[in-house]
């Protein structure tokens, strides 16, 4: 009897309890929730963290619009596509540039560089109102002194070469670059919320991701499908600070476009992730 009993527990030995995998092994034991950012947090303000971060989105905003303006303008005096970097040229210097800034300013400020991701991240009640507006004000003043830098360096040649500004390309109606600018900035911040969300992170961290990666590649995807339509501007500081410095009536035309279509498609893009990935408000119901 205990030569069978024996080998009944060495047969079931054999066929070991299998052990989930994939999707059904995940558990929400290694992550919780965040609390949403309140709506006004005063306490911000005595902290030297807040004010920090709003310098660092200052900078880096600056740095963005020297660089890409630029590498816009380098493309404009030459005398053809083939003898400039070209179109491929111009997106890779936005999107590059994102993915270094991104990478520096991120453990100070979150690394926004842009008035659409701020405003998408608020949505999503990642952070406060106050710290929103603080840094979209930021980062329009960046943009604005970088365009002019470039200015300052070579005026006759930023005036006439159109100064980065953006505008919707003749043969495309308004509604055609509000298109472009709505779902060229969707890409954006959903590819930024992906990248960042904390329950991904937590769930495969076995797979490293290097978040400023995948959002500069989408900067530069989306400035190769939209540079010929709106010249690309998924970031209203963008578009302000060069029409700002520019300051010609065809900048101003259109600059609505590029303030409208970024917000809408930030906030079609927070919806869909709170709401369809993440199911945030039938989470709260339960």
């Amino acid at each position: 009897m205990e030569g069978k009993e024996e080998d009944v527990r060495v047969g079931a030995n054999k066929f070991p309890e299998r052990q989930p995998i994939g999707t059904s092994a995940q558990s929400d034991k290694d992550y919780k929730e965040p609390p949403p950012a309140p709506l006004f947090e005063p306490g911000e303000l005595a902290s030297w963290s807040f004010w920090r971060a709003g310098i660092a989105e200052f900078i880096a905003t600056f740095l963005f619009l020297y660089i890409t303006v630029l590498t816009v303008m380098g493309v404009k005096r030459s005398p053809n596509m083939c003898a400039s970097v070209g179109i491929q040229g111009i997106a890779w210097a936005f999107g590059g540039m994102i993915f270094a800034l991104v990478y520096c300013t991120a453990g100070i400020s979150g690394g926004h560089i842009n008035p659409a991701v701020t405003f998408g991240l608020f949505l999503a009640r990642k952070l406060s109102l106050t710290r929103a507006v603080y840094y979209i004000v930021m980062q329009c003043l960046g943009a604005i002194c970088g365009a002019g830098v470039v200015k300052g360096f070579q005026p006759k040649q930023y005036q006439a070469l159109g100064g980065g500004a953006n505008t919707v390309a003749p043969g495309y109606t308004k509604g055609s670059g509000l298109g472009a600018e709505i779902i060229g900035t969707f890409v954006l911040v959903y590819t930024v919320f992906s990248a960042t969300d904390a329950k991904r992170n937590a769930r495969d961290s076995h797979v490293p991701i290097l978040a400023p990666l995948p959002i500069g590649f989408a900067v530069f995807l989306v400035h190769l499908a939209t540079i010929p339509i709106t010249g690309t501007g998924i970031n209203p500081a963008r578009s302000l600070g060069a029409a700002i410095i520019f300051n010609k009536d065809n900048a101003w035309d259109d600059h609505w476009v590029f303030w409208v279509g970024p917000f809408i498609g930030a906030a079609l893009a927070a919806l869909y992730h709170v709401i369809v990935i993440r199911a945030i408000p039938f989470k709260s119901r339960s």
